[in-house]
C-alpha cells in the first residue's frame, strides 16, 4: 500500500515514483496557514529502500516568499509565487546562487506575479506566467533553524533547518547515481 501523501498526488491526476529504490517523489504541502514570513508548509519526500519499504520523510519548509520580497519585489512584475501542480523533471543537482547543493529549476514552471507590495499572497488567475524563474528547492540559514523566512525566499521553496536539508541533498545525490540528476516536484495545497 501507497503512503497517504502519494495516494494524494495520485488523487489529484499526477504521476508518483513507486519502482525502484531511491526513486524520489518530492511533494511540497501548501498549508491553509496563509501567515507570511513563517515557515508554516511541509515537504515530503517519499521512496522506497534497498528492502523496497516506503519511506516518508517531512520537512517543514515554506512555499511562498517572505515578506521582505513581497514588499520589496526583484521584478517590476511582483513576487513569484510557485503555482501548484507539477513539474515533471523541473529540477536538477546544482548550485544555489553558485554557493551550495541544491535542486535548481531546469524546466518550465507556472508562478503568480504578487505587484501590490502588501503581507498578502496574491494568487490571481490573471498573474500566471509560465517561464523559467529561479524557483529553487534550497535551505535557510547554513547553521541554525530559521524561524522567519525574511528574505531566505523571494519565491524559491526553501527548507527552515540545515541538517534536514542536508539529509535531503544527500538522497537526491543517492537517487541521481541510480535515476539520473533530473527530479520531479509536486506542489499541492492543503
Amino acid at each position: 500500500m501507497i503512503p497517504s501523501i502519494l495516494q494524494s498526488v495520485k488523487d489529484k491526476g499526477h504521476v508518483i515514483f513507486e519502482s525502484g529504490q531511491y526513486n524520489l517523489n518530492i511533494i511540497g504541502v501548501r498549508t491553509s496557514d496563509m501567515t507570511p514570513n513563517v515557515f508554516n508548509d511541509w515537504i515530503y519526500i517519499v521512496y522506497k529502500d534497498e528492502t523496497d519499504q516506503w519511506v516518508e520523510l517531512r520537512y517543514q519548509i515554506t512555499t511562498d516568499p517572505g515578506l521582505y520580497y513581497l514588499k520589496n519585489p526583484m521584478r517590476v512584475t511582483g513576487t513569484a509565487i510557485l503555482k501548484a501542480g507539477q513539474y515533471r523533471s523541473s529540477h536538477k543537482l546544482g548550485l544555489h546562487r553558485s554557493q551550495y547543493d541544491a535542486l535548481v529549476q531546469r524546466g518550465k514552471v507556472t508562478i503568480y506575479r504578487d505587484r501590490n507590495k502588501d503581507d498578502v499572497f496574491d494568487m490571481d488567475a490573471n498573474t500566471e506566467v509560465s517561464g523559467y524563474f529561479g524557483i529553487n528547492i534550497h535551505r535557510s540559514n547554513p547553521n541554525r533553524e530559521s524561524t522567519q523566512v525574511d528574505r531566505w525566499s523571494a519565491g524559491c521553496q526553501v527548507f527552515a533547518n540545515p541538517n534536514e536539508y542536508g539529509m535531503f541533498i544527500d538522497l537526491c545525490k543517492r537517487s541521481s547515481e541510480r535515476w539520473g540528476d533530473s527530479f520531479t516536484y509536486t506542489l499541492i495545497e492543503q
